[in-house]
């Protein structure tokens, strides 16, 4: 390992997180470094890592590198291994471009939960395909507290619970996991949505994001709530044929959903690039076991 590693910071609506290039995959990152680099006080401070990686150099993504030359391997604020991330998706492309790897226009980017569609705007916005929400039956309920709600149990790649509330405030302060039931729904934990309305088309949401506590925004979370709010609403783009589209605002910022009637979902919105430097290794030591 050289003495110094470059890192670059970035956010999508002010989802955080630390980059670290890495195109031949030479860098070894368990879990315990990661969590250091995202730790706010003493490291560098995110709520996720982009490590980005040439698909044919990784062997989680050799098997994409046909569609698509980089690799999103990404890690949660506690060094855990997550399929997708849909705000870190944008960052991650930002960087690409930043970097002279990707113009404007369309690519892919090779991900845990698949290869994901990118489309670099002129005017600035990136928009991402998710992919499609898998909607599993069964009944889920989340609490906070002596509060509980139904859920809405949308799968984006990574699992979500999605609880319409009357009041954001009522998901209380989200430093721990809400608790839900049954524990067979999500046996490697979920991301937890609190969500109300604004207007036709519009909700607002706090989210707590597994092995990262609550976040300003969460990509595949704003997905999972436009779409548990379309069926709520009684609205299937893939029955109707027509598109559905939500503006859901995340407490960093807004983002745009349209669902289309082949059941591939987009996001829309900014992404920036706020630093980058070096990590000194042999702070790093010190900071892992």
């Amino acid at each position: 390992m050289s003495t110094r590693i470059a890192f670059l910071k970035g956010h999508g609506t002010e989802n955080d997180f630390v980059i670290i290039p890495d195109p031949e995959n030479t860098i070894d990152l368990p879990p315990a470094t990661a969590a250091a680099l995202c730790d706010r006080r003493a490291g560098i401070g995110g709520d996720g890592l982009l490590h980005v990686v040439r698909s044919a150099a990784h062997p989680e993504a050799r098997s994409m590198a046909a569609e698509a030359e980089w690799f999103m391997d990404y890690r949660n604020g506690d060094g855990s291994i997550a399929e997708m991330c849909g705000n870190g998706l944008r960052v991650f492309a930002r960087y690409l471009q930043r970097a002279g790897h990707v113009a404007e226009g369309d690519m892919a980017v090779a991900t845990r939960a698949g290869v994901k569609t990118v489309h670099i705007a002129k005017e600035g916005d990136i928009t991402v395909g998710m992919g499609k929400a898998l909607l599993p039956e069964g009944d889920v309920t989340v609490t906070v507290g002596e509060r509980s709600w139904p859920a809405r149990n949308v799968n984006m790649g990574n699992p979500h619970a999605v609880a319409f509330v009357e009041d954001l405030g009522h998901a209380g302060d989200l430093y721990a996991a809400p608790p839900f039931s049954p524990p067979t729904a999500y046996p490697d934990g979920v991301n937890v949505e609190f969500v109300v309305d604004r207007g036709l088309r519009h909700v607002a949401l706090r989210v707590h994001e597994r092995g990262s506590g609550e976040t300003r925004s969460c990509g595949t979370g704003a997905c999972a709530v436009a779409v548990a709010a379309a069926r709520r609403d009684g609205a299937d783009p893939a029955v109707t044929g027509t598109p559905a589209t939500y503006t859901v605002d995340v407490p960093g910022g807004r983002l745009m959903i349209t669902e289309r009637p082949d059941g591939e979902i987009e996001m829309t919105g900014p992404a920036v690039i706020v630093a980058e430097g070096e990590i000194d290794t042999e702070w790093l030591e010190t900071m892992t076991p």
